[in-house]
């Protein structure tokens, strides 16, 4: 550590590209004398510019108070008025209890500014230590959290109040708190570093289409699960997954195509068919709802059996949760390009994306099968009489689904565009990106119309 240099300000240094890290309140003290538990400023990302503060456990251990959130609150304002991501390193021992009331109103304060933020910038949280309480609650509501394994601590109520493991890295990616769990604390700010070249700098600018060496024309072999095909369309290296390890029937995350930044969102076949559950339908709302705000693309992959069965599932608030999805495909008025490739049963093929929740183009693969319910059960409901010796169960469902199911069907009555070759995968969703990246919902403004002679 260099001389005069402490433990948060050499966090927030490593964020930033060498020598760019400029602080901001670097005197601001407390009415004793001591330095405040944070550190502020400004700098360079990949050539962004971006905003940072950093809770120093060096500095009264991180303890929050007035000083800190009015250091915070700044900062804030002057994201905002630059149209700029806003970075927060959490690691704090808490609050000072004797400050009263004040160290209240001043995590009311942050989390006020936290909140009118959202939606016009960009809000990364690390938790590099302590994040508990009100912290906590504040550091949720950033668009993401990343945390690191062995390090983070975040949670309401501590461990030993209510006597059971809580608050660790693992626990926050179970439960959905956390968006990406890192091994280190190098690998967290290397994920930070890639969230930043994949956000927008703001609300207003959107998404830019940057050179991509990556060939928009490159054919494909879907094949694998979704992590392979998300893998093999989208521009190579370029996927970064959000919430893994929670509501695995569900992936979400950000990546490029042909070097547009958008939003993925895939069932998951491989767990439970990718059956719809509460907190798949939260997951994917999520991520809607972010890419919406910052108007990046949100390219579906469906293949999904349907919502799941079960009596624990309509235990959850499972009914509540497909609304929000709904809600959210629907009044997103960014670019929203729909790829079925494997199975739409029931309300999968209505919920993921769909034309008629708004999606401007969905695609379906040859051996895409969309249907109001598994072929299985449509037999059993439907044709159950016509089985007999010379024609079998099996025999109808395949029936069922060369029929019934096929992609064919769904494009011709407009649910769907067009029924692609998977090896032109790639190149069809560049293409969609690219023609909707100007998208405006309306009409075009004019003055009059252009009469005729």
């Amino acid at each position: 550590m260099k001389k005069g240099a402490t433990v948060g300000t050499e966090k927030i240094a490593a964020l930033f590209d060498s020598g760019t890290f400029a602080e901001l309140g670097a005197y601001r003290k407390r009415a004793d004398g001591s330095m405040t538990g944070a550190v502020c400023g400004y700098g360079a990302i990949g050539g962004k510019l971006v905003y940072a503060f950093a809770q120093d456990s060096d500095r009264q251990k991180g303890a929050f108070d007035a000083v800190q959130a009015e250091k915070i609150a700044a900062l804030y304002e002057l994201a905002c008025k630059n149209g700029a991501p806003v970075v927060g390193l959490f690691d704090s021992a808490g609050t000072y209890v004797t400050d009263g009331a004040s160290a209240l109103a001043a995590y009311g304060k942050l989390l006020a500014n936290i909140s009118r933020a959202s939606g016009a910038i960009p809000q990364i949280a690390v938790i590099d230590g302590v994040c508990a309480g009100l912290a906590a609650t504040a550091a949720t509501m950033f668009d993401v959290v990343v945390t690191i394994k062995g390090k983070s601590q975040l949670y309401v109520n501590a461990p030993f109040l209510i006597g059971k493991e809580v608050g660790t890295a693992e626990y926050a990616a179970e439960k959905g708190l956390a968006s990406v769990m890192a091994e280190n604390a190098e690998e967290a700010i290397a994920t930070v570093r890639k969230l930043i070249d994949l956000l927008p700098a703001n609300a207003e600018d959107g998404v830019v289409a940057e050179d991509s060496a990556d060939d928009v024309n490159r054919t494909v072999a879907v094949a694998g699960n979704a992590k392979a095909v998300i893998g093999t369309v989208a521009d190579a290296g370029s996927f970064l997954e959000l919430g893994a390890g929670y509501a695995d029937e569900m992936i979400t995350g950000f990546g490029k195509f042909g070097g547009v930044p958008c939003g993925i969102v895939a069932n998951n076949a491989g767990v439970n068919g990718g059956a719809l559950t509460a907190d798949g339908a939260k997951k994917a709302a999520k991520l809607v709802g972010l890419c919406d705000s910052f108007g990046m693309p949100v390219v579906t992959l469906t293949d999904c059996i349907g919502v799941a069965v079960s009596s624990a599932e309509e235990g959850t608030p499972l009914a509540t949760a497909l609304g929000k999805l709904a809600m959210t495909y629907a009044s997103a008025t960014t670019a929203k390009i729909t790829v079925i490739t494997g199975k739409a049963y029931g309300a999968a093929f209505t919920l993921m994306g769909s034309k008629a929740l708004g999606a401007d183009t969905v695609y379906a693969l040859p051996a895409a099968q969309i249907s109001t319910m598994a072929p299985a059960s449509a037999v059993a409901f439907l044709w159950n009489d016509r089985i007999s010796e010379s024609v079998s169960r099996a025999d109808l469902e395949k029936e069922w689904v060369k029929t019934c199911a096929a992609p064919e069907a769904a494009a011709c009555d407009g649910s769907i565009d067009d029924v692609i070759d998977p090896a032109e995968l790639r190149q069809r969703i560049c293409a969609a990106v690219y023609m909707l990246l100007v998208k405006n919902e309306g009409d075009p403004a004019r003055r009059h119309c252009n009469l005729p002679l």
